[in-house]
């Protein structure tokens, strides 16, 4: 390596925007998660583990309508009904 790079005729190289409707974002993902994505997209041959974590969201969105904060509310009352009714028998 040398110790001085002439950078005066340097050119930055070309960005890529992003496909429309795609957002660039930062996430952390368990490494588990991740590894299985890429796991499953080299079983096939090849492909995008990134479409494949799109589709397996859009997949959840489509099959879990109801917003999130209604299933834990629905969850915590729930929890709290059978609780009060256990004590009720006796339980």
């Amino acid at each position: 390596m040398k110790d001085e790079y002439d950078m005066s005729q340097a050119k930055r190289g070309p960005i890529v925007p992003p496909a429309p409707k795609k957002n660039r974002i930062t996430i952390r993902i368990d490494t588990e998660l991740l590894d299985w994505f890429r796991e499953q997209v080299d079983r096939v041959g090849g492909g995008n583990y990134q479409t494949m974590i799109n589709d397996a969201l859009r997949d959840y969105i489509q099959h879990h309508k109801e917003p999130l904060e209604n299933t834990l509310y629905m969850e915590t009352t729930l929890r709290r009904v059978i609780r009060e009714e256990l004590q009720v028998v006796g339980l």
